[in-house]
């Protein structure tokens, strides 16, 4: 690790901060509570194509409308893989909505509070769409980031350096100064140190080895000059 302080650290989104609650038996539930009875392999099937579609279309949510969008096209693929004893594509949406339940890691507050101690500035970058600021603001923490950068509103996703530089540029920080911490190893860790920036990579496994991993949000202070 270089000797330059860190000013700034900026923070992946899901699998970082945020966690989901699995899903499928949330949704099958939602769903028998409709009227619909599907096998629990059909809903996890379902959701695995609903969620390949999200991936490769998450770039048209850019901002409000395109969040609606992307989730009616996404409420349209699950009630196709649902098939014919399933609800149709509008209720298939809300019902994907109400089953998607994310939560904060139980060490995330304790490392924002750390970093605002040390008066280092924080962000959020993700591979998300627009929607992720309000699912920051649910949470409880929107407001302890400068800046809430989601792929699909900078139009590039990591590991495009461009969104990384957005960051940096946004804080108003040289990328040297900035650490980033993310759980993927090509689109976090590679993707900032080709920004220029440091990088460490949280494996909440605890299987990784190396001198740039951290196994908890409770050890990255400890990877940088303060």
């Amino acid at each position: 690790m270089t000797s330059i302080p860190v000013r700034a650290v900026t923070l992946d989104a899901f699998g970082t901060l945020i966690a989901m609650d699995p899903p499928a038996p949330l949704l099958r539930a939602a769903l028998a509570d409709h009227g619909y009875a599907i096998p629990g392999d059909v809903v996890e099937d379902a959701l695995r194509r609903e969620i390949a579609h999200y991936r490769a279309r998450m770039h048209i949510g850019a901002d409000a409308a395109g969040v609606a969008a992307l989730r009616a096209e996404c409420g349209a693929v699950l009630a196709d893989a649902l098939g014919p004893a399933g609800p149709d594509p509008a209720t298939a949406t809300q019902l994907l909505l109400r089953s998607l339940r994310f939560r904060l890691y139980a060490d995330v507050p304790g490392l924002l509070d750390a970093l605002d101690a040390r008066g280092v500035r924080m962000a959020v970058v993700s591979n998300w769409d627009a929607g992720l600021a309000g699912h920051l603001a649910r949470l409880g923490v929107a407001d302890r980031f400068a800046v809430v950068l989601a792929s699909a509103a900078a139009g590039a996703a990591k590991p495009d350096r461009a969104i990384f530089l957005e960051a940096a540029r946004a804080m108003d920080v040289d990328p040297a100064a900035v650490l980033h911490v993310g759980d993927r190893r090509h689109e976090d860790y590679e993707g900032a140190r080709a920004a220029g920036m440091r990088a460490v990579l949280l494996d909440r496994t605890g299987t990784l080895p190396g001198p740039d991993v951290v196994h908890s949000l409770d050890h990255v202070t400890t990877a940088f000059t303060p």
